[in-house]
């Protein structure tokens, strides 16, 4: 029978200056999304969560670099053909300088353990080597990262490039021939305001991806929307069975995960059936199990329009779908 497993990670930074509100309901709402709605076991051994709630110190649960490193190595290995993994981190995102080049905005992607401030950030090279690259192809893997900056957090090989509401008409005006000025007004309407960037790394990598824009026409994508991504690291060979949705544009911050950790509390929306809000959540954690339990039967094209338009309605964050192989996003959601 195959297996599924799941790791969740919620980090709060509770007494930092970069402390957040809704990251561990956020861990807590996936494990009943997940348990509730999709069959998942609780039991630590198809289950773990790492959360910087104080009974954590110390422990392997708390969701330093290295306990997050060692549950990375515990989510990918020991699977079998037709198994399924999960994994959702909550926190926060962030940037740093670019050593290969390869990115627009000269910077790479990151996320934050509780101790990053001591120990480092997780570069996106990083965490493909840890979770994508190990993965057996025959596997299943899917990702929800709710933080900053977290489009190309894993750096997966391919992108879903739609307009803002999640459909392909706006994207395939590449192939229409769409001028350079039209490019840069869809950029603005996908939410990309100077305001938004609360901190200085993001303001710098975000005016040059933009400024980029305006003299390049948009990557190229299929009829599907699909395109390709470029890394040094030539990660389409993979042939990886992973999808990630994230909440929000390489450029963009996400709700209650800013750098300057600024929390917006819960959303006055009820998630669904089965899941329980909590005091605080982070807008894109919200949006995916609010989408996926109201109904399950969706494909991925269609879950990502769905949070779009929710989100849509109070933040300017999009969410983002990346896959690890050109595959038909139409497909249901099998989690």
């Amino acid at each position: 029978m195959p297996r599924r497993k799941a790791l969740l990670i919620g980090i709060n930074y509770y007494g930092s200056s970069h402390q957040l509100k809704g990251c561990i309901n956020d861990a807590y709402n996936m494990r009943e999304y997940l348990v509730r709605g999709r069959g998942y076991s609780s039991d630590p051994a198809d289950m773990v969560m790492l959360t910087d709630a104080p009974e954590n110190r110390g422990t392997p649960y708390e969701p330093t670099g290295h306990n997050m490193m060692s549950a990375f190595q515990w989510l990918v290995t020991g699977n079998r053909p037709g198994d399924s993994v999960f994994i959702s981190y909550s926190g926060h995102g962030g940037q740093v300088p670019d050593p290969d080049g390869d990115r627009d905005s000269g910077f790479d992607d990151t996320i934050c353990p509780v101790d990053f401030e001591r120990r480092g950030q997780i570069t996106s090279d990083t965490l493909h080597k840890a979770i994508v690259s190990p993965m057996h192809p025959a596997v299943r893997l899917t990702i929800v990262f709710d933080c900053c900056h977290s489009g190309s957090a894993v750096e997966l090989p391919y992108v879903f490039r739609p307009d803002e509401d999640g459909s392909v008409k706006m994207i395939d005006n590449v192939k229409e021939g769409i001028n350079l000025a039209m490019a840069a007004k869809h950029l603005v309407q996908g939410g990309f305001t100077v305001d938004k960037i609360q901190d200085a790394k993001a303001l710098i990598g975000g005016a040059q991806s933009f400024f980029h824009s305006l003299q390049h026409r948009p990557e190229p994508s299929d009829e599907d929307g699909l395109g390709e991504e470029h890394f040094v690291e030539d990660w389409s060979h993979e042939g990886k069975d992973v999808w990630m949705f994230s909440g929000c544009a390489d450029d963009q911050t996400s709700a209650d995960t800013s750098v300057a950790g600024q929390a917006t509390g819960t959303p006055k929306v009820p998630l669904g059936p089965g899941v329980y809000p909590l005091t605080s959540l982070g807008a894109m954690s919200y949006a995916f199990i609010k989408t996926m339990t109201e109904n399950p039967q969706q494909s991925y094209v269609n879950v990502l329009q769905d949070t779009r338009l929710l989100l849509k309605q109070q933040y300017a964050q999009i969410p983002q779908l990346s896959v690890g192989g050109h595959y038909n996003l139409n497909q249901w959601v099998s989690v």
